[in-house]
């Protein structure tokens, strides 16, 4: 992709870029994908995005690959080498959320048949692009 097509905001590093154009709003229908992304979001909080991307292997070691069948079952132990690794964000409040939301999306997949329905359900399965985010603004209110 041309640098002219990319958002500004990718343009720090390469593991950016890559994330820009291979996954950047690219419509996903994976269950496992959705939960990484959701595992994300939760880390980022208070830090930025960038660092999540430089992260993303440490996050896939620690959390079984984001296999969120295996990360509902985590209990205190599995807490504490997390805490231990190094380069993972030290934050047992956010890896506790991580289990929670592990436990809460096996729910919604229960409920739905999946995760992915349920979400793109919202949407009737059409992908909406916002021209504020692209443009480096964030959407704090939508149609949706």
């Amino acid at each position: 992709m041309e640098q002219e097509t990319r958002c500004g905001w990718c343009l720090i590093n390469e593991p950016m870029i890559q994330y820009h154009d291979s996954e950047w709003g690219v419509p996903s229908h994976d269950d496992g994908k959705h939960f990484e992304f959701m595992l994300m979001e939760v880390m980022q909080c208070g830090l930025n995005w960038n660092m999540m991307i430089q992260k993303r292997e440490i996050f896939r070691k620690c959390f079984c690959d984001y296999d969120f069948k295996r990360i509902a079952e985590f209990g205190e132990e599995e807490i504490a080498e997390i805490l231990l690794v190094p380069g993972m964000i030290r934050s047992r409040r956010k890896i506790m959320a991580v289990i929670h939301n592990a436990r809460q999306f096996m729910k919604v997949e229960e409920e739905f048949g999946s995760f992915d329905r349920y979400l793109w359900g919202f949407t009737d399965y059409k992908t909406y692009v916002y021209r504020r985010h692209q443009e480096g603004e964030a959407e704090a209110r939508n149609e949706l």
